[in-house]
């Protein structure tokens, strides 16, 4: 990556920051499934969901997201949330760390913090919600966090109507510009990293954009632009490769062997009143 040797040497222009999306660009995958395992684990939802969220997963590692599925996403999440304390999502908080901590890229941390020695500030830009974001930062020793806002909260219970602002999108290039207002950081001095196209409008309101395990259509626009791409995410290119292996090998006559297994479900009472929001949560939160 060309902007690691550019990060460390302190600049005496304008003041810059670097944005981070989260999913697929500082860690590998969606924070949203490690959410899901994390319910998982206190008896939250069902085996069968888990193997649901977990295909929805690997899906989103080689194929992205759409719009349909990301913008569907808030208003699912926030119907399935009505009811349910506050606290009992604050206690997962530690199985969900522990889920995407070790799928943190070490070199985008150390991008990240290149940023913060060269004088710019470096913040995470997620759908997430705005507390996971902001646990995230403080354990990556990042500056700060713009997350989303999923419900609305009375008397500690979410009541499942969507509130406040939802980061995805047009969303969180209005967020950062707003920061950049606010703290006095030119944006023309500053960084940008997401995977997908859907982040766009981010990318589009820095001066230095660069895509980090892109999208289809995000590579194209990048080739186009003469952006920067940094590939770190091989899941893709290795299964492609396998897959490719495979058809050769059944076209000589090779024989396949598929392992299957049926996973049950149903699970408790309890399982299935949360499976309604964390099917959502299988989606990525960008």
């Amino acid at each position: 990556m060309a902007a690691e040797r550019d990060h460390a040497e302190e600049s005496a222009g304008p003041r810059g920051a670097a944005f981070f999306d989260l999913d697929k660009t500082l860690m590998q995958g969606s924070s949203a499934f490690q959410f899901a395992r994390a319910a998982y684990a206190e008896g939250l939802i069902s085996r069968r969901q888990i193997v649901n969220d977990g295909w929805a997963n690997l899906r989103y590692r080689l194929q992205g997201a759409s719009d349909e599925v990301s913008l569907a996403l808030r208003e699912r999440i926030a119907a399935g949330l009505q009811g349910t304390r506050v606290v009992e999502l604050e206690r997962l908080g530690v199985g969900v760390l522990a889920g995407v901590l070790p799928r943190i890229y070490p070199r985008m941390l150390r991008v990240a913090h290149e940023h913060q020695d060269a004088g710019r500030p470096a913040y995470i830009v997620t759908a997430a919600a705005q507390d996971l974001a902001d646990i995230l930062a403080r354990v990556m020793a990042l500056d700060g966090a713009l997350g989303s806002q999923l419900s609305e909260v009375e008397s500690g219970v979410y009541t499942g109507r969507p509130t406040g602002r939802f980061m995805y999108g047009d969303g969180k290039a209005r967020a950062i510009v707003e920061l950049a207002a606010r703290d006095g950081i030119d944006l023309a001095a500053s960084y940008a990293y997401s995977d997908s196209e859907s982040d766009l409008p981010m990318l589009e309101c820095v001066g230095h954009p660069v895509v980090v395990n892109p999208d289809a259509r995000l590579r194209r626009i990048a080739r186009e632009r003469d952006w920067e791409v940094v590939h770190l995410d091989r899941l893709g290119r290795r299964l492609w490769w396998v897959a490719g292996l495979s058809g050769a090998a059944a076209a000589g006559g090779a024989a396949a062997v598929t392992i299957g297994r049926r996973v049950g479900g149903g699970g408790s009472s309890r399982a299935r009143a949360w499976s309604a929001p964390l099917t959502a949560a299988s989606a990525p939160f960008r």
